[in-house]
């Protein structure tokens, strides 16, 4: 069985692929804005900042390292964060465009999809009349015929180009139960070293539903799979999210929030910023009598290179 760890990691997903402007003022996409949030939620409690960039004119989702360079360098010197960025990024680029922001900056942390899925947020569509910006109503309606890509080739790739060659450590990002059997074929190949990190994500449309039986289920398969070799955090997608961190942290694991997985910070109420969802969960769990991370303490657990070697 995998063991709890003393400290709980809060990491913050400040702005992600998801979400669009029109949806949240709060939704940062300038790089100042992702930068202040980002350092706010650090200073509320968050030991993991989780990014992504987003073209600063018009807030559409973006791979360009230089947008990441628009906020990483203030990031770091304003806060002692550890810094995990994105390889998903866009939908619609290959893995190798994906991954080239982590191969120029050099993190501690990247994420890394476990497997090809339908992933889908048409449905958002349908709840907006109006649009802030023209890129976001085609891009919520199209993903219905999205596939996001990500092949056991293309995992393997990540794997030597980030993990070997950078000393990354991986956010393995398991959407559903499949994806925990392709982390054990890839840790029995050699491709990943215990102990690994697996954020269990419920709730995607295309993915394993936010549930507490899933989250239940995904964790003990995950004990059978990995024994004590692995760390685990949960991302509860949309309105689940406070409540499966709360489970989470009583079943031994780490967690995520932030507004790239849920605008809101309680049921039918947006969030007024990253750092209002930190706090609330910071809050949640030390009412559990559950001690908080810092960041060196997140490094240490997670067994990572340190801020020192990263490249921004």
């Amino acid at each position: 069985m995998s063991k709890p760890s003393r400290k709980i990691i809060i990491t913050c997903a400040v702005t992600g692929a998801i979400h669009t402007p029109t949806m949240s003022d709060a939704l940062p996409f300038r790089p100042e804005d992702i930068a202040r949030q980002a350092i706010d939620a650090a200073k509320a409690g968050a030991a993991v900042l989780h990014l992504h960039a987003r073209h600063p004119k018009n807030g559409a989702v973006s791979i360009d390292s230089e947008h990441f360079l628009g906020f990483l360098p203030e990031i770091k010197a304003s806060t002692n964060a550890v810094i995990n960025l994105s390889t998903g990024g866009s939908l619609r680029n290959t893995v190798a465009e994906r991954i080239a922001p982590a191969k120029r900056f050099s993190p501690e942390m990247c994420s890394l999809n476990m497997g090809s899925m339908n992933f889908s947020m048409h449905p958002l569509a349908q709840r907006y009349n109006k649009w802030k910006f023209d890129w976001e109503e085609p891009y919520l309606r199209e993903s219905d015929n999205y596939i996001f890509s990500n092949t056991f080739r293309d995992i393997g790739m990540v794997a030597e180009e980030l993990g070997t060659d950078h000393r990354i450590k991986f956010e393995h990002e398991c959407y559903d139960v499949g994806h925990l059997y392709n982390l054990k074929f890839c840790v029995d190949s050699g491709m990943f070293k215990a102990p690994i990190f697996i954020q269990f994500v419920l709730g995607i449309l295309g993915g394993i539903g936010a549930d507490l039986e899933n989250l239940v289920f995904m964790k003990r398969t995950a004990d059978k799979l990995f024994g004590d070799q692995y760390r685990w955090s949960v991302l509860g997608a949309g309105a689940s999210q406070m409540s499966l961190a709360t489970a989470a942290a009583t079943m031994g694991g780490h967690v995520r929030v932030g507004l790239e997985d849920s605008l809101l910070i309680s049921r039918g109420e947006l969030a007024e910023s990253n750092a209002q969802q930190v706090r609330k969960v910071r809050e949640l769990l030390e009412g559990l009598g559950q001690e908080i991370a810092t960041p060196d303490e997140a490094r240490e657990i997670l067994s990572l290179k340190g801020s020192d070697a990263v490249k921004f």
